[in-house]
């Protein structure tokens, strides 16, 4: 699967999910897309459909390709705990995710453009990879010359720190990667265990 770059609300619609955020779009029609999707019954989904299904969400949810999804499970299940959660919890640390969650970026494909333009700093060093994965400690910044980008401060604006797992000086436009969150803490809707029995097929 390449990056979906079409309209949002019809990946929304089809997982029954507002997954990029609030959308009117997904309100007024909160349906499945397609031209007999609000009369079309649907077969019964087997157990295979609905562990792909969620995957499928988690992917498009975060915006992961399919080989770098299946990497970031293969280290997940190499590491000690509860593998689905591990996994979400590497997810969240990546970097495009902590930009977004940050508030530097309304969404998570803005986040990926600000670190490719070389907007982002990680512990003072210029970062331009959107998957690098960040450890406890460490520091995102706003690179200095960009801290007055319209879309950087209207982003920032009016946003506090909504995460116990980040810290963020919205004067300094610093953040720091305190730990990886708890699984209650990440608010993404996602049945991590369907992707878990999938992967362990």
């Amino acid at each position: 699967m390449a990056r979906y770059i079409g309209p949002k609300s019809r990946i929304a619609r089809k997982f029954r999910d507002p997954i990029f955020g609030p959308d009117k779009s997904y309100e007024k029609k909160n349906y499945p897309p397609g031209m007999h999707g609000q009369n079309k019954r649907r077969a019964k989904v087997s157990e295979y459909g609905t562990q792909l299904m969620e995957k499928q969400k988690a992917k498009y949810t975060y915006g992961i390709l399919e080989r770098q999804f299946r990497n970031i499970f293969l280290k997940a299940a190499r590491k000690g705990g509860i593998t689905g959660e591990v996994l979400l919890q590497l997810i969240e640390s990546r970097l495009d995710n902590v930009v977004y969650r940050m508030g530097i970026s309304p969404t998570r494909d803005g986040a990926r453009q600000l670190i490719g333009h070389r907007h982002i700093l990680v512990n003072g060093k210029v970062v331009n990879i959107p998957s690098m994965e960040l450890r406890p400690g460490d520091l995102v910044s706003v690179r200095e010359r960009s801290k007055s980008l319209e879309v950087i401060i209207n982003s920032i604006t009016g946003r506090g720190n909504q995460y116990p797992w980040l810290e963020w000086d919205g004067g300094m436009m610093t953040g720091k990667f305190m730990n990886y969150p708890e699984r209650e803490q990440i608010p993404e809707n996602i049945r991590e265990q369907l992707i878990v029995e999938l992967y362990s097929k």
